[in-house]
């Protein structure tokens, strides 16, 4: 009906001399593709409102200020390691848990060249112990010990640059095998010498050899 109305409306102000059939054909092809586009828009209100609550949660995750600056230069940064670690009753529960205690007193002591074995049932806190050792979430109460210097006065890239971690899901990049094996000291330039040597040390040099562009090899 909307349709027919403008088409009488039209023919009434071509036959009065108004205006020319060609203007309201013009015209009515403007209403027309206007409303198409107007309620296509509209159907697109409810993906907008979802995508701005989304963008939002983003926002703010990419604003956070990080409690542990991963980057910072401060800290001290000593000349040896010789892997001496202890945790003095800390104590520990996620941020986002706050009510779930994860580590309550927890003391151990691992002197350099001993090997220690934690065992428990699934969430008792054995992957929190490494996280607190790497420095990923700082203990609510207690001190981690590292040479005797409590981790928070150490630089926080020297101090994960003098660790090897091995996962339970080991994660490849999508790069090649030498840059994984690289990656695991960012913090400077890592030569294709020291590269070879940990491949040696884990026992994957043999293998990489084989493979037709050995360390250039992509993975991920």
């Amino acid at each position: 009906f909307s349709y027919a109305g403008c088409f009488r409306f039209g023919a009434y102000l071509v036959a009065q001399g108004i205006m020319e059939f060609q203007d309201v054909l013009l015209v009515f092809s403007a209403i027309v593709f206007g409303a198409m586009a107007v309620g296509q828009v509209s159907s697109f209100a409810p993906d907008y409102a979802k995508a701005k609550v989304s963008a939002a949660h983003v926002i703010n995750i990419i604003e956070k200020i990080p409690l542990i600056d991963s980057y910072s230069t401060e800290g001290l940064k000593p000349s040896t390691v010789e892997g001496n670690v202890a945790f003095n009753d800390v104590v520990f529960n996620y941020p986002t848990r706050p009510d779930i205690p994860v580590l309550r007193g927890l003391s151990l002591e691992v002197k350099k060249g001993q090997t220690l074995a934690l065992v428990g049932s699934s969430g008792c806190g054995k992957s929190t112990v490494v996280q607190l050792l790497e420095r990923f979430y700082d203990p609510l109460a207690g001190t981690v010990l590292i040479d005797g210097k409590e981790i928070k006065q150490l630089n926080v890239q020297w101090l994960r640059a003098h660790m090897g971690i091995v996962s339970q899901e080991p994660i490849l990049f999508d790069c090649s095998i030498g840059e994984n094996i690289a990656y695991g000291d960012n913090s400077r330039v890592v030569s294709q010498e020291e590269i070879e040597r940990a491949a040696k040390e884990a026992n994957i040099h043999p293998f990489i050899e084989m493979l037709p562009d050995k360390y250039n090899t992509r993975v991920g």
